[in-house]
């Protein structure tokens, strides 16, 4: 499997750079007007017209074979059939431990909380939250 996957990229990156130097041999539309009045049509390898359709249809061919070896690696890594991989979420979860009966929970890890929150020769004070819980100087 690894030996197709390296061939199919091989041929996608061969099919990109003959893709790109087709592409820029090519002329634009501006150039085509110079050479239907006679100037640099004699020079050209193909002819006056010969060669856009030769480089347009090898340009169609090089990308056509470059889709389609994108399409066969986007099939090739998404290969469901592996079992081997195993995904998080099919694995069992990890329940945390139940807390020890010893440990104080809740209002009883509050210091003060325990005794109501009086202590020798001081007023009662309730247990306070928010602005109430800052201690004043």
């Amino acid at each position: 499997m690894n030996l197709i996957t390296n061939l199919v990229v091989a041929v996608q990156i061969f099919a990109a750079l003959v893709m790109i130097g087709l592409v820029l041999v090519q002329h634009g539309k501006g150039a085509d007007m110079g050479a239907s009045f006679g100037s640099g049509a004699s020079g050209s390898l193909f002819g006056a017209s010969g060669s856009a359709n030769f480089l347009s249809r090898s340009t169609a061919v090089c990308a056509a074979v470059f889709f389609s070896c994108t399409v066969l690696l986007a099939y090739l890594s998404n290969d469901r059939s592996r079992t081997s991989v195993d995904s998080v979420l099919d694995k069992p979860s990890i329940s945390a431990a139940a807390p020890a009966a010893s440990a104080p929970t809740g209002a009883a890890q509050i210091p003060g909380a325990a005794t109501g929150g009086v202590a020798a020769g001081a007023s009662p004070v309730p247990a306070a939250s928010g602005a109430g819980a800052i201690p004043a100087k």
